[in-house]
Protein backbone atom coordinates (compact mmCIF):
# COMPACT_ATOMS: atom_id res chain seq x y z
CA UNK A 1 0.00 0.00 0.00
CA UNK A 2 1.02 3.83 -0.78
CA UNK A 3 1.32 5.93 2.61
CA UNK A 4 -0.87 8.80 3.01
CA UNK A 5 1.66 11.81 5.28
CA UNK A 6 -1.07 13.43 6.43
CA UNK A 7 -3.01 10.00 8.04
CA UNK A 8 0.67 9.38 9.18
CA UNK A 9 0.69 12.62 11.35
CA UNK A 10 -3.21 12.07 11.70
CA UNK A 11 -2.12 9.11 14.00
CA UNK A 12 0.93 10.39 15.83
CA UNK A 13 -1.44 13.22 16.64
CA UNK A 14 -3.96 11.02 17.84
CA UNK A 15 -0.81 9.04 20.11
CA UNK A 16 -0.56 12.88 21.35
CA UNK A 17 -4.45 13.27 22.50
CA UNK A 18 -4.98 9.72 23.82
CA UNK A 19 -1.66 9.21 25.69
CA UNK A 20 -2.18 5.51 24.82
CA UNK A 21 -3.66 4.80 21.29
CA UNK A 22 -5.16 1.77 20.57
CA UNK A 23 -5.77 -0.10 17.16
CA UNK A 24 -9.55 0.46 17.30
CA UNK A 25 -9.09 4.32 17.67
CA UNK A 26 -8.27 3.91 13.99
CA UNK A 27 -11.62 2.76 12.99
CA UNK A 28 -13.01 6.02 13.07
CA UNK A 29 -10.97 7.61 10.80
CA UNK A 30 -10.30 5.19 7.69
CA UNK A 31 -6.75 4.88 8.94
CA UNK A 32 -5.41 0.84 8.01
CA UNK A 33 -3.48 -0.46 10.87
CA UNK A 34 -0.64 -0.94 8.91
CA UNK A 35 0.17 3.23 9.27
CA UNK A 36 1.07 1.69 13.69
CA UNK A 37 3.58 -1.19 12.06
CA UNK A 38 5.37 2.10 10.11
CA UNK A 39 5.27 4.34 12.49
CA UNK A 40 6.73 1.67 14.88
CA UNK A 41 9.39 1.06 12.67
CA UNK A 42 10.46 4.32 11.63
CA UNK A 43 10.86 4.89 15.26
CA UNK A 44 8.01 7.84 15.49
CA UNK A 45 5.84 5.48 18.13
CA UNK A 46 6.19 2.51 20.22
CA UNK A 47 4.22 -0.67 20.92
CA UNK A 48 3.24 -1.30 24.72
CA UNK A 49 1.50 -4.08 24.38
CA UNK A 50 -1.41 -6.02 22.58
CA UNK A 51 -2.73 -3.33 19.97
CA UNK A 52 -1.46 -0.27 22.39
CA UNK A 53 1.16 2.24 21.09
CA UNK A 54 2.52 5.55 22.28
CA UNK A 55 4.78 8.27 21.43
CA UNK A 56 8.61 7.68 22.06
CA UNK A 57 9.23 10.87 24.04
CA UNK A 58 5.96 10.69 26.08
CA UNK A 59 6.01 11.38 30.19
CA UNK A 60 4.86 8.82 31.92
CA UNK A 61 3.14 8.60 35.47
CA UNK A 62 4.18 6.19 38.15
CA UNK A 63 0.31 5.26 37.21
CA UNK A 64 0.78 4.38 33.60
CA UNK A 65 0.41 0.78 33.98
CA UNK A 66 -3.26 1.55 34.67
CA UNK A 67 -3.79 3.81 31.81
CA UNK A 68 -2.16 0.48 30.00
CA UNK A 69 -4.94 -1.88 31.29
CA UNK A 70 -7.49 1.00 30.90
CA UNK A 71 -6.83 1.27 27.84
CA UNK A 72 -6.91 -2.73 26.89
CA UNK A 73 -9.70 -3.31 29.03
CA UNK A 74 -11.64 -0.35 28.78
CA UNK A 75 -14.73 -2.13 31.27
CA UNK A 76 -12.17 -2.81 33.93
CA UNK A 77 -11.89 -1.22 37.22
CA UNK A 78 -9.15 -0.75 38.90
CA UNK A 79 -9.40 -2.84 42.50
CA UNK A 80 -8.38 -3.98 45.56
CA UNK A 81 -4.12 -3.89 45.83
CA UNK A 82 -3.29 -1.85 42.85
CA UNK A 83 -6.80 0.54 43.93
CA UNK A 84 -4.89 1.28 47.53
CA UNK A 85 -1.81 2.13 45.83
CA UNK A 86 -3.26 4.85 43.45
CA UNK A 87 -5.44 6.15 46.19
CA UNK A 88 -1.97 6.10 48.69
CA UNK A 89 -3.46 4.14 51.03
CA UNK A 90 -1.37 1.38 53.10
CA UNK A 91 1.92 0.00 52.10
CA UNK A 92 0.82 -2.54 49.57
CA UNK A 93 2.83 -2.01 46.02
CA UNK A 94 1.44 -5.03 43.80
CA UNK A 95 3.72 -6.04 40.79
CA UNK A 96 0.46 -7.23 38.85
CA UNK A 97 -2.43 -4.60 37.75
CA UNK A 98 -5.51 -5.72 39.99
CA UNK A 99 -8.93 -5.37 38.34
CA UNK A 100 -12.00 -6.18 38.41
CA UNK A 101 -14.84 -7.66 36.02
CA UNK A 102 -18.20 -8.18 35.73
CA UNK A 103 -18.95 -11.84 36.59
CA UNK A 104 -20.33 -12.89 33.26
CA UNK A 105 -17.63 -10.59 31.22
CA UNK A 106 -15.19 -12.52 28.80
CA UNK A 107 -11.67 -12.58 29.95
CA UNK A 108 -9.69 -10.07 28.61
CA UNK A 109 -6.45 -10.75 26.54
CA UNK A 110 -3.44 -8.64 27.30
CA UNK A 111 -0.14 -9.59 27.48
CA UNK A 112 1.47 -6.44 29.11
CA UNK A 113 0.98 -5.18 32.05
CA UNK A 114 0.14 -8.69 33.86
CA UNK A 115 -3.31 -8.57 35.45
CA UNK A 116 -4.76 -10.38 38.58
CA UNK A 117 -8.40 -10.59 37.75
CA UNK A 118 -11.52 -10.64 39.96
CA UNK A 119 -15.34 -11.22 39.31
CA UNK A 120 -17.74 -8.80 40.72
CA UNK A 121 -21.55 -8.93 40.21
CA UNK A 122 -24.46 -6.36 40.58
CA UNK A 123 -23.68 -3.32 43.18
CA UNK A 124 -20.70 -4.48 44.47
CA UNK A 125 -19.21 -4.24 40.31
CA UNK A 126 -21.06 -1.06 39.64
CA UNK A 127 -21.12 0.93 42.77
CA UNK A 128 -17.75 3.27 44.16
CA UNK A 129 -16.68 4.08 40.66
CA UNK A 130 -14.53 7.21 40.35
CA UNK A 131 -13.01 7.99 36.81
CA UNK A 132 -9.12 9.77 36.19
CA UNK A 133 -7.46 10.81 33.65
CA UNK A 134 -4.41 9.02 33.99
CA UNK A 135 -1.45 9.80 31.31
CA UNK A 136 -4.13 11.12 29.05
CA UNK A 137 -6.63 7.72 29.47
CA UNK A 138 -9.75 7.43 31.25
CA UNK A 139 -8.91 5.34 34.31
CA UNK A 140 -11.78 3.83 36.29
CA UNK A 141 -10.72 3.25 40.52
CA UNK A 142 -12.88 1.98 43.25
CA UNK A 143 -12.84 4.86 45.28
CA UNK A 144 -11.09 4.44 48.66
CA UNK A 145 -14.10 3.31 50.84
CA UNK A 146 -15.28 0.70 48.64
CA UNK A 147 -11.74 -0.63 47.81
CA UNK A 148 -10.99 -0.97 51.85
CA UNK A 149 -14.41 -3.14 51.82
CA UNK A 150 -13.40 -4.96 49.23
CA UNK A 151 -10.27 -5.70 50.53
CA UNK A 152 -12.22 -7.11 54.09
CA UNK A 153 -14.30 -8.98 51.19
CA UNK A 154 -11.21 -10.80 49.80
CA UNK A 155 -9.51 -11.03 52.69
CA UNK A 156 -8.24 -14.76 52.35
CA UNK A 157 -7.02 -13.84 49.45
CA UNK A 158 -5.07 -10.68 50.41
CA UNK A 159 -4.43 -11.06 54.24
CA UNK A 160 -7.23 -9.73 57.05
CA UNK A 161 -3.81 -7.50 58.06
CA UNK A 162 -3.47 -5.83 54.73
CA UNK A 163 -7.86 -5.17 55.24
CA UNK A 164 -7.27 -3.74 59.07
CA UNK A 165 -4.01 -1.63 57.73
CA UNK A 166 -5.88 -0.11 54.32
CA UNK A 167 -8.63 0.85 57.23
CA UNK A 168 -6.71 2.71 59.60
CA UNK A 169 -4.61 3.86 57.65
CA UNK A 170 -7.20 5.57 55.25
CA UNK A 171 -9.21 6.78 58.44
CA UNK A 172 -5.84 8.91 59.54
CA UNK A 173 -5.79 10.40 55.99
CA UNK A 174 -9.35 11.13 56.15
CA UNK A 175 -9.95 9.46 52.90
CA UNK A 176 -12.96 7.74 54.18
CA UNK A 177 -15.57 8.57 56.20
CA UNK A 178 -17.77 6.19 58.47
CA UNK A 179 -20.87 6.41 56.47
CA UNK A 180 -19.39 5.35 53.23
CA UNK A 181 -17.37 2.58 54.98
CA UNK A 182 -20.68 1.18 56.66
CA UNK A 183 -22.75 1.84 52.99
CA UNK A 184 -19.65 -0.15 50.74
CA UNK A 185 -19.64 -3.19 53.79
CA UNK A 186 -23.39 -3.70 53.36
CA UNK A 187 -22.81 -4.02 49.68
CA UNK A 188 -20.12 -6.11 49.81
CA UNK A 189 -21.84 -8.55 52.41
CA UNK A 190 -19.39 -7.88 55.01
CA UNK A 191 -20.36 -5.75 57.62
CA UNK A 192 -20.29 -7.96 60.17
CA UNK A 193 -16.74 -8.39 59.32
CA UNK A 194 -16.03 -4.96 59.55
CA UNK A 195 -17.69 -3.45 62.47
CA UNK A 196 -15.71 -4.25 65.36
CA UNK A 197 -12.73 -2.56 63.37
CA UNK A 198 -14.95 1.03 62.26
CA UNK A 199 -15.59 0.56 66.20
CA UNK A 200 -11.83 0.46 67.13
CA UNK A 201 -11.65 3.70 65.20
CA UNK A 202 -14.24 5.35 67.26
Amino acid sequence: MSYSTEKSEKVLNLARERGVLHTRDLNDYGIQREYLSRLCKQGRLIRVGRGRYVLPDMEISENYNLALVAKAIPRAVISLLSALRFHDIGTQSPFQVWIAIQNRAASPRIDNPTVRIFRFSGEAFSEGIEEHNVDGVNVKVYNPAKTIADCFKYRNKIGLDVAIEALRDGWQQKKISMDELWKYSKICRVSNVIKPYLESLM
